[in-house]
């Protein structure tokens, strides 16, 4: 019988076996470096400059991505938050290799995305990108156990003590006790954490989740995200969650906002001095600081409901420059609407 119901889970951090540890740390040492890791720098895991991306059908072209520009370190914990449409999904599907990027630069743990043939894209996305789709029945075959579903990726690998190190990754996501469950056994949270773990299965350095919490209730969506900083903190995996919810704000340390196929804002946690300086300031606590993107020729995207605030009606704006700070301002026509 299919388990459907919105279930409430909680997740309790697990002692990390050592053998899973050292093979995390193995992989990541592994020499992956691309010819342009010198001119990267070595702490780089994502960079990508003035990145587009356009559909093209007979009828008509959608420019997906429209110049995005991003840079994620090595162990970063970023979440890409964006409303639909904005173009959120069609940059993890870039970063992940499942699509190809029209025009720009993308460059993943030292290697440029545009260069590589299909024969590397393969090997990309077998050893260096782990995916978590917001559709489970996409991370699961329902035919197969827990077990046997975070077996098969390694059966491409080297396959070797396949069994223990699922069992580990179970375990790792709290799921060890539903190994022999099938994708109908499973609620919607169990079946997350274990995609997760199928994710893991050939030791990723950059995991990428889409909307991994957009099926389950609250409390069910604290615990995943609860597993996911485990292994950003434990393991040191950097990862990528793209969500249109904005809460996730006060999960990660590090926020990006994407509004119509470009970087528009950034929010980024406070340090623990900052926070305690600041509280009691406000009447809600805010852990992070907001900062708008300014892009390579200068320009920044200001939020429709702050022009609107200030009487902006029109295309334009003026700017002038007062006492070091520059001031934007709606025009004369718009004031005598206003």
């Amino acid at each position: 019988m299919s388990v459907n119901k919105q279930e409430t889970e909680s997740y309790q951090a697990p002692m990390l076996s050592e053998a899973l540890r050292d093979s995390f740390m193995q992989a990541y040492a592994k020499s992956t470096n691309g010819e342009l890791e010198d001119e990267l720098g070595d702490n780089v895991m994502i960079l990508c400059e003035n990145l587009v991306k356009i559909f093209k059908t007979k009828e008509t072209e959608v420019l997906a991505l429209q110049g995005l520009e991003l840079k994620v370190e090595k162990g970063e914990f970023v979440a890409i938050i964006g409303s639909s449409g904005s173009g959120k999904s069609t940059f993890l599907n870039m970063i992940g290799g499942l699509d190809r990027p029209s025009a720009g630069k993308l460059y993943v743990d030292g290697k440029d995305l545009f260069k590589l043939t299909e024969k590397q894209l393969v090997t990309y996305k077998q050893q260096t990108v782990g995916f978590v789709w917001q559709n489970n029945a996409r991370n699961l075959f329902p035919y197969l156990t827990a077990l046997q579903n975070v077996q098969l990726p390694m059966m491409f690998m080297d396959g070797k003590n396949m069994e223990q190190r699922a069992m580990d990754l179970l375990n790792l996501v709290g799921m060890g006790h539903k190994r022999d469950s099938k994708l109908s056994q499973l609620s919607g949270g169990e079946q997350q954490r274990i995609a997760i773990a199928i994710a893991l299965a050939n030791k990723p350095k950059l995991l990428l989740a889409d909307e991994p919490t957009g099926s389950v209730d609250q409390k069910t969506s604290d615990a995943i995200l609860d597993v996911f900083r485990y292994l950003n903190k434990e393991l040191g995996i950097t990862i990528v969650i793209v969500t249109h919810d904005i809460n996730l704000a006060t999960k990660v340390s590090r926020v990006v906002m994407i509004r119509d196929g470009k970087t528009s804002s950034e929010r980024i946690l406070r340090s623990e001095k900052k926070r305690e300086e600041l509280k009691g300031f406000t009447e809600e606590e805010d852990t992070h600081d907001e900062y708008v993107i300014l892009d390579r020729a200068g320009r920044v995207q200001i939020p429709r409901e702050m022009l609107d605030e200030i009487g902006v009606k029109s295309n334009r704006v003026q700017l002038k420059v007062e006492n070091g700070t520059i001031v934007v301002s709606p025009t004369e026509t718009d004031r005598q609407k206003s």
